[in-house]
């Protein structure tokens, strides 16, 4: 053996091993992998659609048009229950919260009324009461949620049995929970936690905790009592491992035995979303009754009421990367214990993906150093498709979930311990590239252009982006009064100034056009929450812009500041490679870029530095904003709707601001109706505004100017006098 092979086994048996000792420690980059992996061979072949006695029953926008906004009196709650019991369902389970007294009952607004007898309020209708009565008798199974306020746990409505210890540390902790009201939780036949996956921080829904636990008592989800409660059953009897503690492997609820995780999660297997699972709760509560073919889907059916409207923010990802109703997913979960149909992950799984990471190393590290190289991939190519085939086979036959990349990785890893001085040139060679271009192209794009076979050719992609304008305010008049070099002096300073809180928030600088900046976020690589990275990279540039001006950075004096506009709009652009093919620039094109070059450009009109569209404020619930009118944008056939940045959440959080919100929310609805009252309105939002500064009293000024942007309706533009 040479010394070159020695050092070969060497380098080769240390990566192995610590690729072996990286496995078992199981980090959450290798978790994801996995469930990446896993959620593909779901992909691949779904668990396919069974009609079952399982329905869900939607409010979805139809039934919104037709009956009301959400939420629905609890009459009609009542009513739809009374419907549901009618048409002999055999359980009716709410994937919704009942926390609150109804604001709508009649009662509840006329105790708002002032002046109104107390006498009289037991004499009008409790929509609570006349909901509770509804549920009283009937298989009605409803929702609670984790909270971390208070110290609330709902009552059980069944017992629980075990073959072994109680095993309360196994499930998913529950610190409090949501109230119900309490005539709510007294009638009704069960009560469940709705909760999806309350300890991933993966948006994927893969694994359903059936269980809760507070240390002394179990509650299970809301599958589990739809499925006790349509069975009539009183207990569920829980197995774990034995001589292991809090562990459980299978919960027995009625006729039915479910394997579940240690920690009491079921694996979803889940089918793809098809409207034949759903009836619109519209048709349940049709003036004429329930049709007949309804009637036939809903007889002896569990039934889970739900949305699927997204205003209600109730949609969740599943394994076949599919935005369903999260309601959908627990109807999924009984269609999938009722067809038998489970997914596991045996307890020597961890341990036979280890073992083969150790043995299949070795034995290419071995082949790479005595034989040849090409040999080693040839044996590391057969090793990694018997692994994908095994695992695959494993999958669809016996829904055992192994991880096929533990040998993969092991025989890439090996293969490139036999290679090592070579890559080592290889990224030399890299290394120089990179210090040679990484002056002109940004980061991202760098990368790319490394790791990307073909990035250097013409074409583009469409995906969504946050673009962002930025303009020096006046600058005609500041490059009049200095000379060419002074100009240069001072775009210098300022465009470096502002243009690394772009990069700093991993967005890309698309190009400086003379005092401009455009930059976008969300490419080339993807950028989570690229709409609240773009408006952090404005605040800070305001910041850095108001530093500059004090310190006089720009060398003015105190003569003159420099000002900006800011315009960010997030929508779908078509981003890539633009030019000749011996010449071209990375950029983004398409009206999203208009829309946002254009809001900058209406800064000025508008009188805030700061201007984002309600595409981008949608993402940013929690911001300091204000809305700034609909503003009939060049180019555009419709208004378009602009808010102005305030400040971070922790400005909006402010009891300052809050007050003034409150104050530009009735200031809005005025300039929108019109009325004569907007002028003391403005008045007290010129007050508040000085307290908070942000150029909110500019803002406040030109408001009153600008009546048309806050009317809805077409017609003419109606001014309102600040004086």
């Amino acid at each position: 053996m040479t010394r070159a092979q020695q050092v070969g086994v060497i380098v080769g048996l240390l990566i192995v091993a610590a690729l072996t000792m990286l496995r078992a420690s199981d980090p959450q980059l290798l978790r994801q992998a996995r469930d990446v992996v896993f959620d593909e061979y779901q992909r691949l072949r779904p668990r396919a659609f069974e009609h079952m006695p399982v329905r869900v029953i939607d409010i979805d926008e139809a039934s919104l048009k037709e009956i009301g906004q959400w939420p629905w009196p609890r009459d009609r709650l009542a009513e739809l229950v009374n419907r549901l019991s009618e048409a002999g369902v055999a359980a009716i389970a709410f994937d919704v919260l009942f926390s609150e007294p109804d604001r709508l009952s009649p009662r509840a607004v006329v105790r708002e009324v002032p002046g109104v007898d107390p006498s009289i309020l037991g004499g009008l209708p409790d929509n609570d009461e006349i909901f509770a009565q509804s549920i009283a008798g009937k298989p009605v199974v409803l929702g609670f949620a984790l909270s971390n306020d208070g110290n609330f746990r709902p009552e059980m409505k069944a017992g629980f049995a075990f073959t072994g210890e109680p095993p309360f540390g196994a499930p998913p902790r529950l610190r409090a929970a949501t109230p119900l009201r309490p005539q709510l939780e007294a009638n009704a036949a069960g009560i469940g936690h709705i909760s999806l996956n309350p300890r991933s921080a993966s948006a994927v829904v893969r694994a359903v905790p059936l269980l809760l636990s507070d240390g002394e008592q179990l509650y299970p989800n809301l599958t589990l009592e739809a499925l006790r409660v349509a069975q009539g059953a009183s207990t569920y009897i829980l197995a774990g491992a034995p001589d292991i503690p809090d562990t459980i492997t299978l919960i027995k609820v009625g006729d039915f035995v479910v394997p579940v995780t240690a920690a009491g999660e079921l694996w979803l297997y889940v089918s793809p979303d098809t409207t034949e699972r759903y009836i619109s709760a519209r048709k349940v509560l049709a003036p004429g009754g329930i049709a007949d073919d309804v009637l036939t889907a809903l007889q002896g059916s569990i039934v889970f009421v739900g949305t699927s409207a997204a205003g209600l923010q109730d949609v969740r990802t599943d394994a076949l990367g599919e935005n369903v109703p999260g309601v959908s997913l627990h109807a999924q979960a009984v269609e999938q214990i009722l067809s038998g149909r489970y997914l596991s992950r045996p307890d020597w799984a961890d341990g036979l993906e280890i073992l083969s990471i150790a043995v299949a190393g070795t034995i290419l590290v071995l082949l790479t150093t005595f034989l040849t190289p090409a040999i080693a991939l040839v044996v590391g190519l057969l090793i990694t498709a018997l692994a994908l085939v095994a695992s695959w086979l494993a999958f669809s036959y016996a829904g055992l979930l192994f991880d096929p990349l533990a040998p993969i990785v092991s025989g890439s890893i090996t293969h490139f311990a036999a290679t090592a001085f070579r890559f080592l040139v290889t990224d030399r060679e890299r290394r120089e590239v990179r210090r040679a271009f990484g002056h002109y192209l940004s980061p991202s794009l760098l990368y790319r252009i490394e790791h990307t076979r073909n990035a250097l050719r013409l074409g583009g992609d469409d995906r969504e982006l946050t673009v962002m304008f930025v303009d020096v305010r006046n600058f005609t008049e500041i490059s009049e009064r200095l000379s060419p070099t002074a100009v240069v002096a001072f775009l210098n300073t300022f465009l470096d100034a502002l243009s690394r809180h772009v990069i700093a928030n991993e967005g890309t600088l698309d190009k400086f056009i003379g005092d401009s900046i455009m930059a976008f976020w969300n490419a080339p690589v993807d950028v989570a929450d690229h709409a609240r990275k773009a408006v952090r990279a404005a605040l800070a540039m305001r910041e850095t812009l108001a530093r500059l001006n004090a310190d006089d950075a720009f060398g003015f004096g105190g003569e003159q500041t420099v000002g900006i506009g800011i315009g960010v709009h997030t929508g779908i652009a078509c981003v890539g490679n633009m030019g000749a093919e011996t010449r071209f620039n990375y950029s983004a094109v398409g009206d999203t870029v208009n829309v946002a070059a254009r809001i900058e450009a209406a800064c000025k009109d508008v009188g805030f530095d700061i201007l984002i569209s309600e595409s981008t404020a949608d993402c940013l619930s929690d911001c300091a904003l204000l809305e700034a009118g609909a503003l009939a944008l060049k180019g555009k056939s419709t208004r378009t709707k602009v808010f102005a940045v305030v400040g971070d959440e922790s400005l909006a959080q402010s009891a300052e601001f809050e007050e003034l919100k409150g104050i530009h929310g009735r200031l809005v609805e005025a300039l929108r109706l019109r009325s004569p009252t907007t002028r003391n309105i403005l008045r007290g939002a010129k007050v508040r505004a000085e307290t908070i500064g942000m150029g909110l009293p500019d803002f406040y000024r030109r408001i009153s100017r600008r009546g048309e942007h806050f009317i809805h309706e077409p017609g003419r533009a109606h001014g309102i006098s600040a004086e």
